[in-house]
């Protein structure tokens, strides 16, 4: 049996990136804090905290910051249940999702959850190739993944597809590319990717247009939103979710360059075995809206 108090210390220090800040929270020294954490590496005889910057559990510590907060939340939904008129009862969500998803269908898919249930929701952003990473290490509760392997303690279900098109301004695609999108014209033509994590643009381009990464001007931005900007504003031309620019594509204000090449990117709603209440009705909601409007 664990020692709660002992496992609460790693959740703080990791959560807030340092064992002062942990301490101020938890309303105990710095040094107690520390004993903590010792003591629970005594218990389980190996180290659970890479002491770097940031602080960072170890595999073990990601196991056990997996366990404790999954038993918090259900603790959390059981409180709700036994003392539903105790005030200022909120529950704390941790959900990992894609920027793309953010920026165009997973807000509506909860907003009715958000706007009458007592939830206090924390997303973690991150490339939909990686968010399964916040599950694996205890962070969050559920993620929206491009991968359909299934983690231990895990369950999953398939979202659909997230087809993504190449679009540019008409003004941009008179400049840089005439009648036809070609390789050639592909090495002067600045492109947007999202981060230097996001090898969509790179993968699709040397799919179809046999470009290596490196070998053609690509800005970063980290906003789904601003994709569209630099677009609409004929700076740049960007692979992007047609649910996100399908009113651009029928006012004309952006046009499709490549009516031959196209992405489609497959999601899944990765969440824990153990979900009940709230966490239950989120899962059925996002499942359901994303069937209805993903392709």
């Amino acid at each position: 049996m664990f020692d709660y108090k002992l496992l609460q210390a790693l959740d703080a220090v990791v959560q807030e990136q340092s064992f002062e800040r942990a301490a101020a929270i938890l309303s105990i020294t710095q040094s107690a804090i520390s004993q903590r954490i010792k003591q629970l590496e005594e218990q389980v005889a190996q180290p659970l905290l890479v002491r770097s910057h940031p602080v960072e559990p170890t595999v073990m510590g990601q196991k056990l910051l997996g366990h404790f907060r999954q038993v918090k939340q259900l603790e959390q939904e059981l409180r709700q249940e036994l003392f539903p008129t105790e005030p200022n009862q909120r529950l704390n969500i941790t959900i990992a999702v894609n920027a793309d998803s953010l920026a165009t269908w997973f807000i509506p898919a909860i907003n009715l959850l958000l706007t009458n249930h007592p939830i206090e929701l924390n997303l973690l952003i991150s490339h939909e190739s990686h968010t399964l990473e916040k599950i694996k290490n205890g962070e969050a509760f559920a993620a929206i993944s491009s991968n359909n392997q299934v983690l231990p303690g895990c369950k999953a279900d398939k979202l659909g597809d997230m087809e993504y098109v190449l679009t540019a301004a008409p003004s941009f695609k008179k400049n840089y590319f005439g009648k036809a999108v070609t390789a050639e014209k592909l090495l002067y033509a600045p492109a947007v990717a999202f981060d230097q994590k996001d090898d969509m643009h790179a993968i699709f381009l040397a799919q179809h247009f046999n470009l290596l990464p490196g070998t053609y001007p690509c800005h970063t931005v980290r906003s789904s939103e601003a994709f569209v900007s630099l677009a609409k504003e004929g700076a740049a031309y960007c692979l992007i979710p047609r649910i996100q620019v399908q009113t651009e594509l029928n006012e004309g204000s952006l046009i499709e360059l490549s009516s031959k090449y196209k992405l489609k990117v497959p999601l899944y709603w990765h969440r824990w075995i153990l979900e009940k209440g709230i966490h239950k009705l989120i899962s059925e909601s996002v499942i359901k809206y994303a069937k209805n409007n993903l392709f």
